[in-house]
């Protein structure tokens, strides 16, 4: 059990640097906004799909949390709580549909683990930019469906890597 959790803080770890470099190599090398492929969204799936949904949410939470503070994206208002909120719902959502053991008798695919945390993403990042927009007023984010759009090439990316990285892990977990 110990094994188990110790492989799954490393894992969750190695994706949240992932997820913290990825944005920045993509936008210097490639000149893409983060907001065109989202790069932090694809570790934090990852790390839902593989390391459960606690790590999931977790690595949602600080991947932006930690990105911001070295590099200043996302911006810490209002982009940083509406990223680490639908971030944790990614991680946790993923992890949550996909589990294989514990309390989730139902096992869900890949692709039905996927786009389930993916929207369920996206209602709480609405959630987050309407509760701000009360409390702070006119906001400079992308409005829910302005942020579908534009992401749209990142959910491409997610829907077609997601399943092929988390089947090849776990195919290799059953060599071992």
């Amino acid at each position: 059990m110990q094994l188990t959790k110790t492989r799954s803080l490393t894992v969750a770890g190695m994706l949240v640097a992932v997820g913290v470099l990825l944005p920045y190599l993509t936008s210097h090398a490639f000149g893409v906004q983060g907001t065109v492929i989202l790069p932090m969204h694809l570790p934090v799936l990852l790390t839902g799909f593989l390391c459960g949904p606690v790590f999931g949410m977790l690595a949602g939470v600080l991947t932006p949390l930690i990105s911001s503070l070295m590099t200043g994206m996302p911006p810490a208002f209002p982009m940083l709580p509406i990223m680490m909120a639908e971030l944790a719902t990614y991680g946790l959502v993923s992890g949550l549909l996909y589990e294989r053991a514990g309390l989730n008798k139902v096992k869900f695919g890949i692709y039905p683990a996927l786009i389930g945390a993916m929207l369920a993403g996206r209602v709480v990042y609405g959630l987050m930019f309407w509760l701000l927009t009360l409390t702070a007023g006119q906001l400079k984010a992308l409005s829910v469906w302005a942020a579908a759009v534009t992401g749209l090439p990142g959910i491409i990316i997610q829907l077609i890597f997601v399943p092929i990285i988390v089947a090849a892990v776990m195919k290799g977990r059953k060599i071992r």
